[in-house]
């Protein structure tokens, strides 16, 4: 993982999938709710960047617009910042519609599981105390 790293999906949310989250959470709507956008991004840290393993340590999104159902959705995370010592990155997270209208953005502070590299050096004889 570098400093410019990215990650992104493209979601349509549908009439089914807000009637799924109505079911669950009592809201009504005709809007793609906040916290469906955010699991995009959780989706997208805890999966493709930086992976399985990731927490969040801070989270600071701001909902700037309203998704309609059936747009098109693209959410994305960039890595902004490394502490590779401390496996801790800054990414920016942002959810625009197919018109560039951004939706959601903010920061995603995560620590981030070992990819193995230590394993690597392990292996090679390289990571010895």
């Amino acid at each position: 993982m570098k400093l410019g790293d990215k990650a992104e999906l493209e979601r349509v949310f549908s009439a089914q999938d807000l009637a799924g989250y109505e079911s669950l959470a009592g809201a009504r709507g005709d809007y793609v709710p906040e916290p469906l956008i955010a699991a995009l991004f959780s989706y997208l840290l805890g999966v493709k960047l930086p992976g399985p393993g990731t927490n969040y340590l801070k989270q600071e999104i701001g909902f700037v617009g309203q998704a309609p159902l059936g747009a098109a959705l693209t959410a994305s995370v960039e890595v902004t910042r490394l502490r590779e010592d401390k496996k801790i990155a800054d990414l920016w997270a942002k959810a625009v519609l197919g018109d560039g209208t951004v939706v959601a953005e903010g920061r995603s502070l995560v620590k981030y599981a070992d990819t193995g590299r230590a394993r690597a050096l392990d292996e090679l004889g390289g990571n010895r105390a």
